[in-house]
């Protein structure tokens, strides 16, 4: 997996839910790796700087013959515009065939997206921990894909650190501050750096409608990928191994 330098999440989150399915398919087995970008604040320009080490990060994965390669900074290519994912899938893809590394290559950006439409929801709600301004080009993104998103909730906290520090018990009372008429499905956190995890299957049972977040949204694709079963407990109707 690819991350910014300043993440703590995804390396948490995403092995946390790949043991969690060992326990109930002990026949699949996961090793994890990362390769890191540095960025500190969650600004425009740090964003842009981020991006231009994707080669390197994707070389130095490419060497450890990984079976899939998720890049997880899901801000950092929404704010390129709208289906950027596709390119940023595209540009690592390249790097790591011209090093005879033949693996499909997955965005956190891209999966939330095909998380969404997996769950069948045409209209959610959204919680990010960023900025209003950087909350408008996340919802602006996703609504660009065909999915309306009839409210959003920014914490509005810059510093990416801070985003990791935030507690996910506190997300089991935000999500009542949504306008949920009309929604579908919760994004929970659409940013890889808020946790989220332990409050998944609390606000899914506790609203009636299915919670997925950035991090589960790529568990999925990545087991999805892999021509796994996207199975995981307690991690929300995403992963219930259905869709």
């Amino acid at each position: 997996m690819i991350v910014p330098s300043s993440n703590l999440t995804m390396e948490t989150e995403l092995p946390r839910m790949l043991r969690a399915r060992e326990e109930i398919a002990p026949e699949d087995r996961f090793v994890f790796h990362s390769s890191r970008m540095r960025m500190q604040k969650v600004t425009p320009e740090q964003l842009k700087g981020m991006n231009a080490q994707t080669e390197r990060a994707s070389l130095e994965l490419a060497d450890a013959r990984p079976d899939v390669v998720a890049t997880a900074c899901l801000v950092a290519i929404m704010a390129q515009g709208p289906g950027y994912h596709c390119t940023a899938e595209d540009e690592i893809t390249a790097v790591l065939r011209a090093q005879d590394a033949q693996v499909p290559v997955v965005s956190s950006a891209g999966a939330l997206l095909s998380g969404i439409e997996a769950l069948g929801a045409r209209r959610v709600a959204v919680i990010t921990p960023y900025m209003k301004p950087l909350t408008e080009t996340v919802v602006n993104y996703i609504q660009d894909a065909g999915v309306d998103v009839v409210d959003s909730l920014s914490l509005e906290v810059a510093d990416n650190l801070a985003v990791a520090r935030l507690n996910p018990a506190d997300l089991r009372e935000h999500w009542k501050r949504l306008d949920l008429t009309g929604a579908e499905a919760i994004v929970l956190s659409a940013c890889v750096q808020m946790p989220s995890l332990p409050a998944i299957q609390h606000v899914e049972d506790a609203s009636g409608l299915p919670v997925l977040s950035a991090a589960t949204a790529t568990a999925h694709r990545i087991l999805t990928e892999l021509g796994l079963k996207p199975s995981v407990p307690d991690a929300g109707s995403l992963l219930d191994g259905g869709h």
